[in-house]
């Protein structure tokens, strides 16, 4: 056999084989990445782009591209897919030129004179209904994509169409059964990743009274993301123009939190030089979050309470009151009730609250989202630390999935981002399991007790507040300070971990 004959067969070989890794994958993104490098190398092609439709209104859904810039990606795909693209999809016909600008079909196009298009194989994927679509432009080697490129980009097409149509009718059916599809058609929900019956039942209640200019109490463990859930009542309520003010009650010295929040004249306090414009007054017009109310001193609580109840308050060192027209959006992870009952929280202010409480789910009541809230953490922290993208490998989604996140939404995110960064410095070509999970590895590889991350996590957390509190004498408050953690934080973690004082 000629090496010739022996190279192409061969490289058959190769693309069956990684054809049939592509068969394997479960998610359309990932599915989109695979086909396109695989493509890109064997046609050997400059630029490339690949794109699936819904096979009812033939709109591009999912497009991924090769060799462009992704800040230019959106502009690109416009102005091909109204031209060559357009083309091929309409006629089902495999489109080869060497030349776009000089071809008659072409030249006269906008997009073609615009791009500067040279030579380009375009190829349908799918016969009816075309789902798809599979455009290279400009050969590495400047030449121009021959009739064997032909053959290769259509036997690929060819190939890919069943297993992209298998994807497309999962996805169909996933949006079928995906309880929060009809509330993502009718509110903005901007970063709300998932599909979980629970989300869609905090997405209900959200929906409910985010057209109310009521005041709003979000209930629900640390790092369940609260304030975002906040801002996506803002952004749905009649308010949604105008500002949305954030104060984290805890975060705040107890001097501080009045003037803070209200504001204070000239001279009020010591560090009040000059009029100090409290987070109401910002907040005019729109909506004011109060995160960790529970911890808001008392005596604040009863400021609070006046503004609430009469829409007016009194700056630090006023004489009179300050009208304010403003949305309260209160969330805690402490359980209110039992802070009215041990005297730690207002009784009339948790009413005034507690008018529609809002539940946020843990991520323990929404695992079925773990996967795709990883991704879209995964995806972020690529982008936001400008490295290569990378994609988490199906043994990293699955010990995600298993794995317990005490920590909630904020856990995963953080683990998420160290991982990419020490998958993206060891060059390794997706996340791991062992980059989410650092110790756990290390433990396995030394023969100690193998840990997840969250377990280890968790049991140094506990060692640490046993060791802490008992150092204190189970002073709760000076346990807090040292820690530097809130003190209905601590009062958690003690129920969350079982501690008992001896």
């Amino acid at each position: 056999m000629e090496p010739r004959e022996l190279a192409r067969i061969k490289g058959e070989r190769d693309l069956y084989r990684r054809l049939l890794d592509l068969g394997r994958q479960e998610r359309i993104e990932p599915f989109l990445r695979e086909a396109l490098a695989l493509i890109v190398e064997i046609g050997e092609a400059r630029q490339a782009y690949l794109e699936l439709h819904d096979d009812e209104s033939q709109t591009p859904q999912w497009w991924i591209a090769h060799g462009i810039p992704a800040e230019e990606i959106e502009g690109v795909r416009a102005v091909i897919s109204d031209g060559i693209i357009a083309e091929a999809v309409a006629t089902g016909q495999t489109i080869l030129t060497p030349s776009a600008l000089l071809d008659p079909r072409f030249k006269e196009r906008d997009s073609v004179r615009f791009g500067q298009i040279e030579a380009v194989l375009c190829a349908p994927i799918g016969e009816d209904p075309r789902i798809g679509v599979l455009y290279l432009q400009g050969r590495a080697d400047s030449g121009v994509f021959s009739e064997e490129d032909r053959t290769l980009a259509e036997t690929f097409a060819g190939l890919l169409a069943p297993l992209a149509g298998r994807l497309l009718s999962e996805q169909r059916q996933k949006e079928r059964l995906d309880p929060t599809r009809e509330l993502r058609q009718s509110l903005r929900l901007e970063g709300i990743i998932g599909s979980s019956p629970a989300l869609a039942a905090t997405l209900k209640q959200i929906a409910l009274v985010a057209p109310l200019d009521i005041n709003v109490l979000l209930t629900g463990e640390s790092g369940t993301g609260k304030s975002h859930f906040a801002r996506v009542i803002h952004d749905n309520g009649p308010r949604a123009q105008q500002p949305f003010v954030e104060l984290n009650c805890a975060a705040i010295p107890e001097a501080l939190v009045e003037s803070e929040l209200f504001g204070a004249m000239p001279g009020a306090h010591s560090t009040a030089t000059q009029k100090v414009t409290g987070k109401v007054a910002a907040a005019e017009g729109g909506s004011l979050l109060l995160d960790e109310i529970g911890e808001l001193p008392l005596n604040s609580q009863a400021k609070l309470l006046q503004l609430v109840q009469s829409k007016e308050y009194y700056p630090l060192g006023a004489t009179k009151p300050a009208r304010a027209n403003v949305r309260v959006i209160a969330a805690t992870n402490v359980d209110l009730e039992r802070a009215v009952a041990e005297g730690r929280f207002r009784q009339d202010l948790f009413y005034r609250l507690n008018v529609l409480p809002i539940h946020v789910p843990s991520l323990a009541e929404r695992r079925s989202d773990l996967a795709d809230l990883a991704e879209h953490f995964c995806r972020l922290a690529c982008e936001s630390n400008r490295l290569p993208m990378l994609e988490l490998s199906r043994q990293a989604l699955r010990a995600t999935e298993a794995a317990e996140w005490p920590g909630n939404l904020r856990q995963l995110m953080n683990s998420l981002a160290a991982a990419v960064i020490r998958a993206a410095s060891g060059q390794a070509q997706q996340v791991e399991r062992e980059h989410i999970f650092p110790d756990a590895a290390g433990r396995a590889e030394s023969g100690r007790e193998i840990l997840t991350f969250q377990q280890a996590t968790r049991r140094y957390q506990a060692d640490l507040l046993r060791a802490t509190l008992e150092d204190s004498g189970w002073n709760v408050m000076e346990t807090a300070n040292r820690l530097e953690l809130a003190r209905s934080h601590v009062y958690n973690l003690i129920r969350a971990f079982g501690l008992e004082r001896k």
